[in-house]
């Protein structure tokens, strides 16, 4: 097994990745542009986007949670709707956010000419370099870098707030919706790129400590954040530039620093602006390197991308080839068109991704366990996809034929180089087995988020985990008396115990005259000492006819018989409190009553929160 990615980031890295991968031309180019759209109503248009990026922020931050795995979007599709679905969205991921990154160096420009003549081109390859470079030494260190620059981009826009507020004039905002109400909400499609970066810390999550935390909260502190500077910044700025400069500045933000501060307030935001697009190279490059590794993994691409640095743990070759795609894209792409492009697949995976979700709740695979949960399921997925369908269907023709044409070279690749050689269970077809009630499934993607959870809530096996994991599991479906049942756990347990089958038998019922072994409605643990010396041996079952005890009211569904030799009496006491520390969860009953096969009744146990004894 190659080395793994280190565990270093924190809320405050990704709360500054997120804030700081959507904080560039969105606000600092953007709004000259969209305001000759509408006016000054413009500053509702960027809120109304942010609500539109709510539901893909949720479940996307549901998925993470559930999936701490890089490569983010890729992954998702990939786990829900097949290789075919996720080589389309591995490629369309990288593509847009590195496509971005590489447009907001060379929107570095416009403002890096308001301090000095550069060339802007040779100045964005040579900090794209210097990215690479930081990203490949590692992930912490580039999250450190990030804080920096977006404590001293907030900084800056606070000031701009504060004294931009002081000539506002309220004129400036008459009329208030000069093209008609329609216009806010399609100049909201214009400006959602302005959010396209805050979902893809889901990229990083394999690098993130405590993600199931971490993660949504994060993401949900950078967009409230975020959208109130962008409303903030964007009302200042509409209520001091008049209208005809605005509508025709590629530099709005420093130019109502000119008005409000003269020109030092110019060269501070035109700083500010470089931090931004800084800030959103950065975090481009640090997200857009996990998806080959990611689609590497999983043999979808040549194995080198997936190669982590012994040193320093990092991907290095994807984030060099990352690095090589957007010098590329930065000597040679006409970017108006390629980033409106990028819009289109962006918003494109948000569609995914909210179908994502559907897909997995539906799926009810016992092993999807997020511990964030979008709110208002379905209903806030569904809206997430009738939104991204309009603002795609205000993209454009020539955007379409462009999104099309990279889609099916995608599939293309699919059908020639993936399909033939690799085969992945995805949760769609657990969805169809549903439907069906045929046997389609295999407990593949099971095993593959179990070990996922495994690593996401740090569960070091200790000698009870090992012992569920060789246990034997008995599934009964007809009702049973206590006498037959006892019977059984004999038969099944002779050989693992080395003791006959009626002295098992005996000892079973001797134990049960003592004093009931029903602990509660619905459980028992009946427990015995047989001869010999250094053997355990734990029996779990699941009879949903029920097992008939003489002192219990009720049948009992969920018996764990365990027994073992005189010398093993501390673990004996131990398994029983693990055993009641697991029982005692409210939804135990639940999810063991309805698990599908015997695997899932042992994962239910392995995956379940308790405290081990080996645990960090």
């Amino acid at each position: 097994m190659g080395p793994k990615l280190r565990k270093e980031l924190g809320l405050l890295d990704v709360f500054c990745i997120a804030s700081g991968a959507m904080i560039s031309s969105g606000l600092f180019i953007l709004p000259g542009i969209a305001s000759a759209r509408i006016g000054p109503s413009l500053f509702i248009s960027y809120i109304i986007a942010s609500f539109l990026a709510l539901p893909a922020l949720l479940s996307k931050a549901e998925l993470a949670t559930a999936m701490p795995k890089a490569g983010g979007d890729y992954f998702f599709i990939t786990r829900t709707m097949g290789l075919s679905a996720g080589t389309i969205g591995g490629v369309a991921s990288w593509f847009s956010l590195s496509l971005k990154s590489a447009f907001a160096l060379v929107g570095m420009g416009a403002y890096a000419a308001l301090i000095m003549h550069v060339p802007i081109r040779i100045v964005a390859i040579l900090l794209c370099i210097l990215f690479v470079a930081i990203n490949i030494k590692g992930a912490k260190e580039a999250g450190i870098f990030q804080r920096y620059l977006v404590a001293g981009l907030f900084a800056a826009l606070i000031f701009y707030i504060i004294k931009g507020f002081a000539v506002v004039d309220v004129n400036r905002f008459v009329p208030f919706v000069p093209y008609g109400k329609m216009s806010v909400f399609t100049t909201a499609g214009f400006v959602f790129i302005s959010y396209g970066g805050l979902t893809k810390i889901a990229s990083l999550a394999e690098e993130v400590r405590n993600p199931g935390r971490n993660i949504p909260l994060g993401m949900i502190l950078s967009i409230i954040i975020v959208s109130i500077f962008y409303a903030l910044v964007i009302f200042v700025t509409t209520g001091m530039l008049d209208p005809e400069k605005l509508y025709h500045s590629l530099t709005p933000i420093a130019d109502g620093a000119q008005m409000s501060m003269g020109v030092f307030g110019n060269v501070i935001m035109a700083i500010a602006a470089l931090l931004a697009f800084i800030s959103t190279a950065n975090a481009g490059i640090m997200a857009a390197s996990r998806y080959p590794m990611a689609m590497a993994r999983d043999k979808i691409i040549p194995s080198f991308f997936k190669k982590i640095n012994e040193r320093y743990k990092t991907p290095h070759v994807s984030i060099m080839i990352t690095g090589v795609f957007m010098i590329v894209a930065i000597l040679f792409l006409k970017l108006e068109l390629l980033v409106k492009v990028a819009s289109t697949f962006l918003i494109l995976l948000y569609i995914f991704i909210n179908i994502a979700v559907i897909i997995m709740r539906e799926s009810k695979i016992q092993n999807y366990r997020p511990t964030f949960r979008a709110p208002l399921y379905p209903w806030i997925q569904i809206a997430g996809i009738l939104s991204g369908c309009f603002l795609i269907f205000e993209m454009g023709e020539t955007t379409y034929i462009i999104t099309v044409s990279l889609a099916v070279a995608a599939f293309a690749w699919y059908f020639i180089y993936v399909r033939p050689n690799v085969k992945k269970e995805f949760a769609l077809i657990h969805v169809v087995e549903r439907i069906t009630a045929k046997e389609l499934t295999t407990s593949s993607l099971e095993k593959e988020l179990k070990g996922i959870l495994r690593e996401r809530d740090d569960i070091i096996e200790d000698r009870f985990d090992k012992l569920i994991s060789r246990s034997t599991i008995l599934d009964i479906d007809e009702p049973l008396s206590m006498e037959e049942f006892f019977k059984r756990i004999a038969a099944s347990s002779e050989k693992e115990l080395g003791v006959s089958i009626d002295k098992i038998y005996e000892l079973l019922i001797k134990r049960e005259k003592e004093s009931s072994t029903v602990i509660r409605a619905g459980l028992a643990i009946p427990h015995i000492v047989v001869e010999g010396k250094s053997n355990f041996r734990i029996i779990l079952t699941r009879c949903k006819g029920g097992v008939k005890f003489p002192e219990s009211e009720f049948p009992v569904n969920i018996v764990f018989v365990l027994a073992g030799t005189k010398d093993e009496r501390n673990f004996h006491l131990r398994a029983l409190a693990a055993i009641a520390e697991i029982a005692q969860n409210v939804t135990f009953d639940k999810m063991w009553l309805n698990a599908r096969n015997t695997e899932e009744l042992r994962d239910i146990i392995l995956l379940a929160e308790r405290k081990r004894a080996h645990s960090k």
